[in-house]
């Protein structure tokens, strides 16, 4: 039985289907469901910082805002408590640092990254989610 869960979402339409997964989840248990989109600075750390680098970084905001509206939405039509959290750093290390934060007990996240160069910057955020999170993970396939 689950009662807190965390679903971490990017904007991608895995993401879409990982929340949806989340949701399904959230009401058989009927948890409480925690939507976490992170920043990934990491992105931005060795580029000198410009007027490109700080546009990037606001569609990436933007991107997580539009996230979440989608999420609250799909809560409310599903009459499913919601919580979001937006957050900057490396995603699997933040991840995990949100679902110690709120107590989650189940994280809910996608199978693959948004493109095959942020696989190869990045690595793998689910590949790191489980292998160190100490709750249990659910990795939704594409």
């Amino acid at each position: 039985m689950f009662t807190n869960i965390l679903v971490a979402v990017d904007g991608s339409e895995i993401s879409i289907k990982t929340l949806e997964t989340a949701l399904s989840e959230a009401k058989v248990w009927n948890a409480q469901l925690n939507v976490v989109y992170v920043l990934e600075t990491g992105l931005f750390d060795d580029i000198p910082a410009d007027e490109t680098t700080e546009y990037i970084r606001n569609l990436l905001e933007q991107q997580g805002l539009n996230v979440f509206s989608y999420a609250e939405k799909r809560c409310e039509e599903e009459g499913v408590t919601l919580n979001t959290h937006f957050r900057k750093g490396h995603a699997g290390i933040e991840i995990i640092a949100a679902a110690a934060d709120m107590n989650a007990d189940l994280i809910v996240l996608g199978s693959h990254a948004k493109s095959d160069i942020e696989k190869i910057l990045l690595g793998s955020v689910t590949t790191h989610v489980v292998r160190h999170s100490p709750v249990s993970t659910l990795v939704v396939r594409a």
